[in-house]
């Protein structure tokens, strides 16, 4: 009796719409966002542009998220997400409507630039809302089911649109996410979301301006442990997260030798498991999380750093199924690991930071983690391009770096 009455008080009428609301959105943005490059990438066959354009994408999220942040307290959050589902439905159907006539590379890239901007504006908003929809004692629960809907959307949605785009093209995918986002929006009209409106104290710019520099003060002058530990991860995010990202569908659809159509499917596989390797990653985390150390987190870094050999000595073998076979067994043990790390930084760091700071803190270094993503994807555009019929050497390029700071994160974290 006490599970169901568990149940009925976490999933109140407010919380189950958001839920639905959450399940849709990120489900939706999973989808367009791999349909939506993937088209790309099959339209001009150039790795270089495809790092170019995830990297300009990458930048209003950067921008965005703590600015979502900042409006989420000030502004009616249930609006919020309202409007931003309901523009981002128009912009799908915008987008349908000028595909065959637009310019290519300026639509995808002002299209793709406003969904990242979009999403990094959203989550904000969402996440604001937990502790004000359900009671202190179902925080927790409420969070992972959250976190659940976001790591099964990136599992599934990219398998669903590999599939949807490769039997009927990119059209029908942009109608049914449009109407997706719409209905979304129209659920969360009858979010019921307690607002107080706050006293502004200043502009906009001057209150983020403000938090950013104070947390970048606390980092650099009271905790500089915080500095070693963002540059360790901003590393790994330049030379392997970023090699993973380009790397990946540029492999399975440009260079390993299948149809076109059956590497589309195949590539929306690969990054279901990669997807399924950061959900594995975060269960590891939880169930191993008494046996998790800091100071010896960079032995999941030099791990993850030796499972990319493995594909790049696959790259040498084989242009077939065998490659991709190793590729995509790599990729999801790179991603696990990874995620266990992420999981155990970011513990740290909560612990580390005083309890009224711990916000600010931890939104600046995500954004100065997330700096490090499109100057990876950039750089992994231009070294596969410019490399084109030696791609194993960026891959083992991307594994040298990566092991030498994992080698180098060992002595950071053994001091902590």
């Amino acid at each position: 009796m006490e599970p169901l009455q568990m149940r009925q008080r976490l999933f109140s009428r407010d919380f189950t719409l958001v839920v639905a609301g959450q399940i849709i959105s990120l489900f939706g943005n999973a989808v367009i966002r791999f349909a939506l490059l993937l088209y790309f990438l099959n339209q001009t066959g150039s790795s270089a542009l495809y790092g170019l354009v995830t990297a300009c994408a990458f930048v209003p999220a950067i921008l965005l998220s703590p600015v979502g942040g900042i409006l989420a307290d000030r502004v009616s959050k249930r609006n919020m997400m309202v409007s931003l589902d309901f523009f981002t439905s128009g912009l799908l159907l915008v987008f349908a409507i000028l595909m065959d006539s637009a310019n290519l590379i300026f639509l995808l890239v002002a299209t793709l630039v406003l969904l990242y901007g979009i999403t990094g504006a959203y989550q904000p908003a969402v996440q604001a809302s937990i502790p004000v929809l359900v009671k202190q004692e179902n925080l927790m629960a409420a969070n992972s089911v959250i976190n659940v809907i976001s790591y099964i959307s990136s599992l599934a949605g990219p398998v669903l649109a590999g599939l949807l785009y490769s039997v009927y093209g990119l059209k029908p995918v942009l109608w049914v996410c449009a109407a997706c986002f719409f209905l979304s929006a129209v659920m969360e009209l009858f979010i019921r979301i307690p607002y107080s409106r706050q006293e502004a104290k200043g502009g906009l710019w001057e209150t983020a301006r403000a938090d950013f520099l104070g947390s970048l003060r606390f980092i650099r002058e009271e905790k500089p442990a915080l500095g070693e530990v963002v540059l360790v991860t901003c590393g790994m995010n330049l030379f392997l997260a970023a090699m993973l990202l380009v790397g990946l569908p540029y492999l399975v659809t440009e260079v390993l030798d299948f149809p076109l159509e059956q590497a589309n499917r195949l590539y929306g596989f690969a990054e279901g498991i990669l997807a399924a390797g950061g959900l594995a990653g975060g269960v590891c985390a939880g169930l191993f999380a008494g046996k998790l150390f800091v100071g010896k987190a960079g032995r999941l870094i030099i791990a993850s750093s030796l499972w990319v050999f493995p594909m790049g000595a696959a790259l040498l073998v084989s242009r077939g199924f065998l490659a991709y076979f190793v590729i995509t067994l790599s990729c999801f043990f790179i991603m696990g690991l990874s995620t266990v790390f992420s999981i155990q930084m970011m513990a740290f760091v909560q612990a580390e930071t005083p309890e009224g700071l711990i916000g600010k803190v931890v939104a600046v270094i995500m954004t100065l983690v997330m700096c490090a993503q499109p100057l990876g994807n950039a750089l992994y555009g231009f070294l596969f391009e410019a490399w084109a019929g030696f791609e194993a050497a960026v891959v083992f390029f991307a594994g040298a770096v990566s092991l030498g700071i994992g080698l180098w994160s060992r002595r950071v974290f053994s001091r902590l």
